[in-house]
């Protein structure tokens, strides 16, 4: 049996424990949305790093992301999926989610890096969060952009991150040189978040990795 379609299979049903896990936690435990939407958006980037080694070809990519956006454009017009949804603020983030994730394989698959796809996914996954995390528990140097609240401690916070992440895959997973790394991470870290400071409505789901795979390719990484 094709390995590929056995790995596809085995990767739906972990996206699909993650969406039931959500909606437990958002009508069973009274979760708010911000918080379990934020649970997936992290957990499902943390997942599709195993796309590079268990799927060999981007159409099985293709079809798993075709198949959630599908998913996710009928759970709004449903009014499902509550704990991704049924958020106050307006935003098309989660539908931006399958599509970056599908161009950033395309992209890897072009370069035959590995940081060419789990950079941005990292930074995405994780960065954003963080940002948002620190921005409300420390709402240090508030600032708005197009209508949306943001803070001077949430931005730090996601240039850290991302710098972090950077310096690790660089090094770890690249074997580039120190300073190499740190130029290239600190590059990403403030471009990335300067990115998302000026995104609205989830569009920083799609601006993000672009602004990411962008900085690496003007590096040369490629």
């Amino acid at each position: 049996m094709n390995v590929n379609l056995i790995n596809a299979g085995i990767l739906s049903l972990a996206f699909l424990c993650l969406f039931a896990i959500a909606e437990w936690l958002y009508h069973k435990r009274k979760v708010e949305a911000e918080l379990t939407r934020k649970l997936v958006h992290t957990v499902t980037g943390l997942l599709t790093l195993l796309f590079p080694p268990l799927l060999t070809s981007h159409w099985y990519v293709l079809l798993l992301c075709g198949s959630f956006l599908i998913l996710l454009v009928a759970s709004m017009k449903l009014n499902m999926l509550k704990s991704v949804n049924a958020v106050e603020r307006i935003t098309n983030g989660s539908l931006m989610y399958p599509v970056i994730v599908y161009g950033g394989f395309l992209v890897y698959h072009h370069f035959d890096q590995y940081v060419f796809y789990y950079l941005p996914i990292l930074v995405l996954a994780i960065c954003d969060p963080v940002a948002s995390l620190v921005g409300r528990r420390f709402p240090i140097g508030k600032y708005r952009v197009f209508g949306q609240s943001k803070t001077l401690a949430g931005s730090f916070g996601f240039f850290a991150s991302a710098l972090v992440i950077g310096v690790f895959l660089l090094i770890g997973v690249e074997d580039y040189g120190v300073l190499f790394a740190l130029s290239v991470a600190t590059s990403v870290g403030v471009g990335a978040a300067l990115v998302e400071a000026v995104t609205y409505k989830g569009y920083d789901n799609l601006t993000i990795p672009l602004a990411v795979h962008l900085i690496l390719i003007l590096y040369n990484l490629g």
